[in-house]
């Protein structure tokens, strides 16, 4: 079982920069990736970047590519999601997430585990 906390989150204004943090626990060992996804009211959850658990390849939805970086901190089992440039449409609850497998990891059902989100709000 891996066990998942996000913080971060808050009520910003367009332009300015946020970062999220995802602190994992548990079966740590098993995870292949660390994911993260947002859902605003009304509209599917949509993934907007990953990270693998051990060589730190990163991926990117084209809507945030450029604008939003995840890492990791390997001595904390954390990883980061900086968000930068934000925009009211970026708002929406993010969620962190970790997959033990391969699978597609831009899809919802490519992740074994979740976290409860931490909600984002970007303002004019």
């Amino acid at each position: 079982q891996v066990y998942l906390a996000n913080s971060g989150g808050g009520l910003m204004q367009a332009g300015d920069s946020l970062r999220l943090s995802c602190a994992a626990s548990g079966r740590t060992s098993s995870i292949y990736v660390m994911g993260w996804f947002r859902q605003a009211p009304g509209r599917e959850r949509e993934f907007v970047g990953a990270i693998t658990w051990s060589g730190g390849g990163t991926y990117y939805a084209d809507s945030v590519k450029g604008r939003f970086t995840t890492s990791r901190d390997y001595a904390k089992d954390t990883v980061y999601l900086q968000m930068g440039n934000l925009k009211p449409e970026d708002t929406a609850v993010y969620y962190c997430a970790a997959s033990e497998n391969a699978r597609n990891i831009v899809s919802v059902p490519g992740y074994d585990y979740w976290d409860q989100g931490t909600q984002v709000t970007v303002s004019q």
